[in-house]
């Protein structure tokens, strides 16, 4: 495993981001899967942060019974609706945006698991570039063929995401590990390499970031108020609007990960702990300003 390369602002600097263009299909086209009526806002808080670091344009995928309040709610995107059965496939402009988009996030909201696999199933079906796997996303993963997913993947585990993929398909590989971590930073680590390996992904969890090369970096903590409900789902589309925007899925993940947690030190800074992730979106565009 390679030393972690600490990621500061000068970093991010000598990399750069894509030049904008001229208008907003230079910039990327991102689409979110997501959504349920129990949790509908986790595609609106992720759709926001991929526009908020510089993604063009913007499609939302969501079940039926949420689509209208979405059109309503989140004017700068494109809404369509998922099939009511969710193991009929995706077709029409809904299959043509998923096929065109730069980048696809899903997960964000989905709150069954079943209704969800089968829905990973479809959408890889239309075959997108490059998919950045999320929430319930992330929980069907072990059961989906990874061969019928884009090669181009990004994962966003929290730490118990991370346990169940690290832990997933375990007992049938030698790594010399019984599967389990103690919880260290140093088993952390670990947990995200060979989980970034094993899916051949890369893959962000708290601050570390992996490649399935081996390549690690680290960014700061951006506090304990990063630890507040849907700000996974910020992260997330950050990431997806960066990897839609042109970075390689490392720099886009690097990117998103810094750029979330400097938000949450932005906020932290003027309100303490009590933030909300909504308002961590709009603070994604400046922390971005920050550095470019």
């Amino acid at each position: 495993m390679r030393e972690p390369v600490s990621v500061t602002a000068e970093l991010l600097r000598s990399w750069g981001l894509p030049d904008p263009g001229e208008s907003k299909k230079d910039r990327g086209d991102v689409v979110v899967v997501g959504g349920s009526r129990r949790t509908p806002g986790g595609v609106m808080l992720a759709g926001e942060a991929a526009l908020r670091v510089g993604a063009g344009r913007l499609a939302v995928l969501a079940p039926g019974s949420i689509d209208a309040q979405l059109g309503a709610v989140l004017p700068e995107a494109a809404i369509f609706a998922l099939p009511d059965d969710p193991t009929d496939p995706v077709e029409g402009p809904p299959r043509d945006q998923l096929a065109a988009a730069d980048a696809v996030l899903f997960g964000p909201g989905f709150d069954d698991a079943e209704e969800t696999l089968a829905t990973l199933v479809a959408v890889a079906e239309a075959h997108p570039r490059c998919l950045v796997l999320d929430a319930w996303g992330l929980g069907v993963l072990p059961r989906a063929e990874r061969s019928a997913l884009p090669e181009r993947l990004v994962l966003t585990p929290n730490r118990e995401e991370l346990t169940l993929l690290r832990e997933a398909g375990s007992d049938s590989e030698s790594d010399g590990s019984d599967g389990e971590s103690d919880g260290s930073d140093g088993d952390e680590l670990a947990d995200v390499v060979e989980v970034a390996r094993r899916y051949g992904a890369v893959v962000t969890c708290y601050g570390t970031v992996a490649d399935p090369t081996g390549h690690v970096w680290r960014v700061p903590d951006g506090g304990p108020g990063l630890g507040t409900s849907g700000s996974g789902d910020v992260l997330s589309g950050a990431i997806a609007g960066f990897a839609a925007r042109g970075l390689d899925l490392a720099r886009a993940a690097v990117w998103g990960t810094w750029v979330h947690a400097r938000a949450g030190e932005r906020l932290t800074e003027r309100l303490g702990l009590g933030f909300l992730a909504r308002e961590l979106a709009p603070e994604l565009a400046l922390a971005v300003r920050e550095v470019s």
